[in-house]
């Protein structure tokens, strides 16, 4: 009798040892970090930022872009098709990021904006030593130490290399440069040809410097009227004026005027100078035009 009651009360001690263990793991803190999931994906309150590529530079570097919302409609702004020669277009387009990242319900509901912030990453990295983020201090104070980052690895300007009035020479100002072997002959201006075609935007925004103002693009058969609306509205609400056409030399090779020729709305937008974004102004042209898509 005596050893049945000892087991009962060892059966007992044991079943109440079992309870307070099971209790005391149900209450301790799940680890987190096995149950954080990550991703490549930022996301705002309602959009969604994704980068991916449109193709690789002559030697070798990445042309990255940057997708904001999710609407079918979208519009393009690019930077740095003169890399590091107008550097402060591809600055322009970060800061154009940076608020989209921050601001994502900017974006109409029905809108996706695209930035390609620089087109000419080797020329950029000839006077900023990186094609990835830099700031106005990694630029050389001379103005003239920045011209070589105009031109990509070939040497071309990438501005003369598309497909409307194509010419293997060019001119720049008062200069000749290269307008490459054929229209489209450089690996960037294929990679953004090719963007283009396949994803059929509702207009493309470039940004240039230095003249300031908002010019329309065409290819001999006039100002598109989607183009004509596209430059009033950018030049109107930003302050820039409005012009049909470049007609401070003549332009061959252009990028707007080829993205006319195929029929989409295209304006060049260039800044007043060579070293400010002029952002305040800017966003108010962009969110105009994100306004006016949308409606």
């Amino acid at each position: 009798m005596k050893t049945t009651i000892i087991a009962l009360i060892v059966i007992v001690l044991i079943g109440l040892g079992l309870y307070f263990v099971s209790t005391k793991m149900a209450d301790a803190p799940v680890d987190q970090a096995t149950t954080t999931v990550s991703t490549t994906t930022t996301t705002t309150t309602t959009e969604v930022t994704e980068e991916t590529s449109i193709g690789m530079s002559k030697e070798g570097r990445e042309i990255p872009v940057y997708h904001y919302g999710e609407g079918d409609k979208e519009v393009v702004f690019v930077g740095g098709i003169h890399g590091g020669y107008e550097w402060n277009t591809t600055l322009l387009a970060y800061e154009l990021m940076d608020y989209l990242d921050a601001n994502g319900d900017k974006i109409p509901e029905d809108v996706k904006v695209t930035v390609i912030p620089v087109l000419n990453p080797d020329g950029l990295n000839k006077v900023v030593g990186t094609s990835g983020r830099f700031t106005k201090a990694d630029v050389p104070t001379s103005e003239s130490a920045t011209v070589p980052g105009r031109f990509n690895a070939n040497n071309v300007d990438l501005n003369r290399n598309f497909d409307c009035d194509w010419q293997a020479s060019g001119t720049w100002q008062d200069k000749t440069v290269s307008g490459g072997t054929a229209a489209f002959s450089e690996v960037e201006s294929q990679a953004m040809r090719d963007y283009v075609q396949e994803n059929d935007p509702e207009a493309v925004v470039v940004y240039y410097s230095a003249a300031g103002g908002v010019y329309a693009s065409n290819c001999h058969d006039g100002v598109l009227p989607e183009t004509l609306k596209l430059t009033n509205t950018y030049a109107s609400a930003s302050g820039y004026p409005a012009s049909e056409e470049f007609d401070f030399y003549e332009i061959t090779g252009d990028m707007v005027n080829w993205l006319a020729k195929e029929k989409v709305p295209a304006i060049s937008v260039l800044l007043t100078d060579h070293t400010n974004t002029e952002w305040d102004k800017n966003w108010k042209g962009i969110e105009a035009v994100l306004k006016s898509i949308a409606d």
